[in-house]
């Protein structure tokens, strides 16, 4: 039996691949809108350890911005913590040993690498790779190894594969015959024989991809994601001594509380260290912050931030701590959910 129909067998009572078509849909049905990473973002990556850079890798297809960005900033000592919390918000059976979705994500990266082996990377990083990741094996593949003569074909002319998902097809071109696959899907044109512009199919695409969007994003609020913003303003900087505030912004949305009677409520841990380049303490702080809130307050603020504001005075050799970046270490707690974060930057004063 080949490995495709194999696949199809495996197929579980809860649809893994719900969870990504409003992304397919973006990106294949519309047309590419590309954001390039800041040069920091980019230095971030090209530090990264072997282990971290693979994992950083393995999971870009279901890895938002958002936990990208915190997953580089992290110190490497926190990143084995951070995949466990990444792979538990996605955990479908939470109350289970097995995490499912771990499982049959990396199943289907193990069997895109087999079935994609020959061409020039790894399986799961080419365009049929990719789809096979996201939405597992299709119903039906049709494959052209030579030059396709049907004029009613989404492939005349090409070689290629198209791989169906009930009546939706998705388009791979051979555009030389060299086994190099890229994705034509996002080019409906060829497809107009098959009335799927205005037909029943795409209405239908389109209904299950807004209900699922909402699904999606109800997921999302329900395990935020816990992250913190951090940055130093300077009011007053002399020879012997230094003055501002430091600013810790925490959404609302990734706040965990618990509830008590009509309150959600929760206690927020905050250290702070200032240290020179060499790692010599130069100022350090400790507070705790009850928040607490109605629930009503808080689908208000879902996108609003909670702000810590902590002063600071520094007294000494202030010139020399201007000749070199100072490091600010910040780390914060959420004691509902056990949840923590450490952040490190850097500034001159």
């Amino acid at each position: 039996m080949s490995i495709f129909g194999d696949w199809r067998m495996r197929s579980r009572f809860w649809n893994f691949s719900i969870f990504f078509l409003p992304v397919f849909l973006s990106f294949f049905l519309l047309p590419a809108i590309y954001t390039s990473c800041t040069s920091r973002i980019i230095r971030l990556e090209r530090k990264l350890g072997a282990e971290d850079a693979r994992f950083l890798y393995q999971v870009d297809y279901i890895m938002t911005r958002k936990e990208r960005k915190i997953f580089l900033e992290l110190p490497d000592s926190e990143r084995e913590q951070f995949k466990e919390d990444f792979w538990k918000r996605r955990d479908p059976t939470p109350d289970t040993e097995e995490n499912e979705f771990r499982t049959e994500y990396y199943k289907r990266l193990d069997a895109a690498n087999e079935l994609f082996r020959d061409e020039r990377k790894e399986g799961y990083l080419t365009d049929r790779g990719r789809i096979f990741v996201l939405f597992g094996p299709p119903q039906y593949r049709e494959i052209h190894l030579t030059e396709n003569r049907d004029p009613l074909s989404p492939l005349y002319r090409k070689c290629g594969e198209v791989w169906y998902y009930g009546r939706f097809p998705v388009v791979f071109v051979d555009s030389n015959c060299t086994g190099d696959y890229r994705l034509a899907t996002y080019d409906l044109s060829p497809f107009s024989h098959l009335d799927l512009s205005y037909g029943h199919d795409v209405e239908y695409l389109h209904d299950l991809s807004r209900r699922l969007a909402v699904a999606q994003e109800t997921f999302l609020e329900e395990k935020g994601i816990f992250d913190f913003s951090l940055d130093v303003k300077k009011t007053l900087i002399e020879p012997n001594r230094a003055e501002g505030m430091i600013l810790v912004e925490v959404p609302y949305k990734g706040i965990w509380f618990k509830a008590e009677d009509e309150w959600l409520k929760t206690t927020l841990e905050l250290h702070l260290e200032l240290k020179d380049l060499e790692g010599r303490l130069i100022w350090d702080y400790d507070d705790v912050y009850e928040v607490k809130l109605r629930e009503s307050a808080l689908k208000e603020k879902q996108r609003e931030k909670y702000k810590i504001e902590v002063p600071y005075t520094i007294e000494g050799d202030i010139a020399g701590l201007r000749q070199e970046k100072s490091k600010l270490h910040a780390l914060l707690k959420n004691r509902t959910g056990d949840e923590e974060l450490k952040k490190v930057i850097e500034f001159n004063f």
